[in-house]
């Protein structure tokens, strides 16, 4: 039996021997960690336990056609002191990214801990890690199959968002023929992969039109041209009306110009805290950079929170970037 059969079987266990769960994912969700965590839900459900989901952030509208999305919580909401035994962690490559929670474990609290990153430290009692899987919403497909329970369509639903999300709609380098073959089955319980397009790649809000068209005047090319970066202010997001989840995607604009390796956005998301995205094309693991500076993530899509300004954060990460180019960010 390999070591990731052995993880799953470890989960399932898991599983069967709590009824009462604290499901989290990491700060500032995207597409896997959202369905990540409803795709837990609707196992639990199967298995008749109860729970209850959280993330520090919140859910972004823009999943909300997912079933159970409603039920996620923020930190505002009152939980009522309540405190939980068993916790599972999705998509969290380490235990700072499931945010300020630990409020919420009991003191004999076990983690299960499930999740793709590289750079995840095994912090849960279980864990079940696979760095090679496009998404944990992968590794979910292998854990409800394990578990013996069949798939539903709000299961279906959920982790092929977390596919689709993950691998930018099937054209990243993470893209497998495993993970095309989950999708394929997926499509055969009611899954609209139009629809799941059109709703978590296509469609933008006015406002990140509006943030796109201010943070594109910022663009600055370093390192040789081989880093793009584009800066956004808290002043910038006020100004047009938006907030930290209307600049997702700045980064790619950067990424996607020829010649460029590493693209790089600075998004002030509070006074003294900056939000860093990290994309590369091949010659930087950006993960690793990522890590340097408190973050984590993969070799080719990756991300930090950095105190300070937005000066600041720049040259932390240009120098980080400019020893692992081997070209200061000035040539």
């Amino acid at each position: 039996m390999t070591d990731y059969r052995r993880a799953l079987e470890e989960a399932v266990r898991f599983l069967r021997e709590h009824d009462r769960f604290l499901i989290l994912s990491h700060v500032n969700p995207d597409g896997d960690a959202i369905g990540s965590t409803l795709a837990v839900a609707a196992m639990l459900e199967q298995l008749g336990k109860s729970y209850v989901l959280v993330n520090e952030s919140g859910a972004p509208d823009k999943f909300s056609f997912l079933p159970r999305f409603e039920r996620i919580c923020n930190l505002s909401q009152d939980l009522a002191g309540d405190t939980f035994s068993a916790v599972i962690a999705v998509d969290c490559a380490d235990a700072s990214r499931m945010g300020d929670v630990r409020h919420l474990f009991a003191p004999d609290a076990a983690l299960l801990n499930i999740d793709h990153h590289p750079t995840n430290d095994a912090f849960g009692a279980v864990n079940v890690i696979r760095t090679d899987a496009a998404a944990t919403a992968e590794i979910l497909y292998d854990l409800n199959e394990a578990a013996g329970l069949p798939i539903t369509e709000d299961f279906a639903l959920c982790i092929y968002t977390g596919l689709l999300t993950d691998t930018g709609g099937f054209r990243y380098s993470n893209t497998s023929p495993y993970n095309m073959e989950i999708a394929a089955r997926l499509l055969r319980y009611g899954v609209n992969p139009g629809d799941v397009a059109e709703r978590c790649l296509e469609v933008i809000t006015l406002s990140h039109v509006k943030l796109l068209r201010q943070a594109l005047q910022t663009l600055r090319m370093s390192h040789g041209n081989l880093v793009a970066s584009v800066f956004v202010s808290r002043q910038d997001l006020e100004s047009v009306g938006a907030d930290r989840e209307d600049a997702g995607g700045l980064v790619n604009y950067c990424r996607n110009i020829e010649g460029v390796e590493v693209g790089v956005s600075f998004v002030e998301a509070e006074p003294g805290t900056v939000k860093v995205s990290l994309r590369a094309r091949s010659r930087v693991d950006v993960s690793e950079i990522a890590k340097q500076l408190g973050g984590g993530g993969h070799a080719k899509a990756a991300g930090c929170t950095l105190r300070g300004t937005l000066a600041e954060a720049q040259e932390r990460v240009w120098n980080a970037l400019g020893q692992a180019l081997g070209v200061n960010a000035d040539e």
